[in-house]
């Protein structure tokens, strides 16, 4: 059964909170209001400050700018509209359902009509799964640990950063009052401001934004989802404001940094590795991936196989799996 009612909606829009919290988690700033911008940094230090700053105040366009240099940065700007190759497109169902859900986002008096659709139904999920919901929890957290454990794309450091982080968010999940009426009513109040902020109608609308208004869109998300997160009692601010960075190392153009930072009252880590371009600083890893993104968009499309290959009942389930659509 399709999941377009207005409760799942909601419901969803509520387990993303969650998930979206991992992008949130390496941001600082000491002083209120958006910080100037400045390509690249001084020191590795501040390049890292400069970048986490922005990020708080959700300014993305202006994070790009400064953590690209300046010709990475245009070469950005003109890939965000060429069409991708692995984009799906997109079904009547699937337009249908978006088209619907903003309007009931949207309309007049969309928090009282969302709302007295979702308190019978969180009533109901209480009675149903409350008890069930740190088992649960329990068990995302299990399966996300072994996607770490056995992810090809991080290292043994970074494996290890992420599994802190899941440990810690896993705990507060399971004490989190998801089906707390006063909250739930809160949040539907937040993705009510945030969807009529966003303005989107259609599903084209998102396909074709240009690279200045997808990032005034991601602000606008990004600060809904931080208003709700502190709701339900995980403040992406102060986990911001708890940022210390230090310079481990630097030495030949290349510079190693540690990142240490408060989540949820639990001491974490993480660390960067910075490289020197035209007397700047910026992240390597930031850096290779946005000039291999845009390798992979002029890369001419692999040749079609001249002939299929047999079919297998043994082929593992992974290689029938389409892959995810690629994202701005």
């Amino acid at each position: 059964m399709r999941r377009s009612s207005v409760f799942y909606a909601v419901g969803a829009f509520i387990a993303l909170l969650v998930l979206a919290t991992a992008a949130a988690l390496f941001m600082t700033s000491h002083k209120p209001g958006p910080p100037p911008v400045v390509v690249g940094g001084d020191t590795p230090e501040q390049s890292v400050q400069q970048s986490l700053a922005l990020i708080k105040v959700g300014d993305f366009a202006g994070f790009w700018k400064h953590a690209l240099p300046p010709a990475d940065y245009e070469t950005l700007r003109a890939d965000w509209t060429r069409p991708r190759p692995d984009d799906h497109p997109l079904t009547p169902e699937d337009r249908a359902d978006f088209v619907k859900n903003m309007q009931q986002l949207t309309e007049p008096d969309a928090e009282t009509k969302l709302y007295a659709v979702a308190k019978p139904k969180l009533a109901q999920l209480k009675a149903q799964y409350q008890d069930q919901v740190p088992v649960m929890i329990g068990i995302f957290q299990a399966i996300a640990a072994t996607g770490v454990s056995q992810s090809k794309e991080l290292t043994n450091v970074q494996k290890q950063q992420a599994t802190e982080v899941i440990n810690v968010l896993a705990p507060w999940a399971q004490t989190v009052p998801w089906f707390d009426q006063a909250r739930a009513k809160q949040v539907v109040g937040v993705a009510v401001a945030t969807a009529r902020k966003l303005d989107l109608k259609t599903p084209e609308q998102l396909k074709s934004m240009d690279f200045d208004t997808a990032m005034q869109k991601y602000s606008i998300g990004f600060l809904g989802i931080k208003q709700a997160l502190t709701i339900y009692g995980l403040s992406i601010d102060d986990t911001f404001d708890s940022i210390k960075i230090t310079t481990v190392e630097s030495r030949n153009g290349h510079a190693h940094v540690k990142i240490d930072y408060t989540l949820l009252g639990k001491p974490l880590s993480t660390e960067s590795d910075l490289i020197q371009q035209d007397g700047r600083w910026y992240s390597q890893d930031m850096l290779q991936n946005v000039r291999e993104a845009h390798e992979r968009l002029l890369a001419p499309p692999a040749p079609a196989s001249s002939a299929p290959a047999p079919a297998s009942t043994s082929a593992p389930i992974h290689a029938m799996t389409p892959a995810p659509a690629a994202k701005h």
